[in-house]
């Protein structure tokens, strides 16, 4: 039975509108971006069974764009909605970092960092841009590379910094495979990257490794 044949007190959206949003379920939450199922199911029924396809919310949420048009009922409207919607936390979660003290409040930028990287397909290269007070005030997306390689040129990182009036850097990048440990290629790439920064009285504060609910820090194991 389509949805809007249901009660109105078991709708979804009806629901999350008089209830609160916490009182729904991940499908029934879903099935509010979905707005309807497809032929033979409603769309709490389609929307749980795409949980169970992709494991759960994560899952689902880190699917490209690809992945998602290959699935019998998400049309090119469900799918921008989609996407659009896992851009808005991003750029939420972002919005919240900036003037943050990463020194004292370095959890928020770990779940920051965790949520826009840990389930990306491919190597991104980002770049944290801090004052003296080490309070961001910036960041940008510099390389995109392969599923397992990201190609890092030093310049373009210390041409942003000066764009960025930043003293400081923090340099983050996400390893696909879930694995957090540093590869030869990250160690030669952060004592480039130390070197460049050295050279335009620019601290290199750390470089941080994002894998799959792990990280790896060069500057607390003490190779910065």
């Amino acid at each position: 039975m389509p949805i809007k044949t249901w009660p109105i007190t078991e709708r979804p959206r009806e629901r999350l509108l008089k209830e609160g949003v916490q009182k729904l379920s991940d499908a029934e939450l879903l099935a509010v971006l979905l707005r309807n199922g497809i032929k033979g199911k409603d769309a709490v029924t389609f929307a749980r069974e795409l949980l169970t396809q992709f494991d759960g919310l994560r899952g689902f949420f880190a699917a490209g764009e690809k992945e998602l048009q290959k699935i019998k009922g998400l049309g090119g409207a469900k799918i921008a909605t989609l996407i659009a919607a896992t851009e808005l936390i991003r750029r939420k979660l972002g919005q919240e970092i900036v003037g943050k003290n990463i020194i004292r409040d370095p959890e928020s930028l770990l779940a920051y960092l965790q949520a826009c990287l840990r389930d990306r397909k491919k190597e991104v290269f980002k770049v944290l841009f801090l004052n003296k007070a080490h309070r961001i005030i910036g960041e940008k997306d510099i390389f995109e590379g392969t599923v397992d390689e990201t190609a890092v040129h030093p310049r373009e990182v210390i041409q942003a910094a000066l764009e960025h009036h930043a003293t400081t850097l923090l340099v983050v990048h996400n390893h696909p495979s879930g694995r957090a440990e540093p590869s030869p290629d990250d160690r030669l790439t952060t004592q480039k990257l130390q070197a460049a920064c050295s050279a335009v009285g620019i601290q290199l504060l750390d470089h941080l490794i994002i894998g799959d609910n792990r990280y790896f820090s060069f500057c607390e194991e003490g190779l910065l």
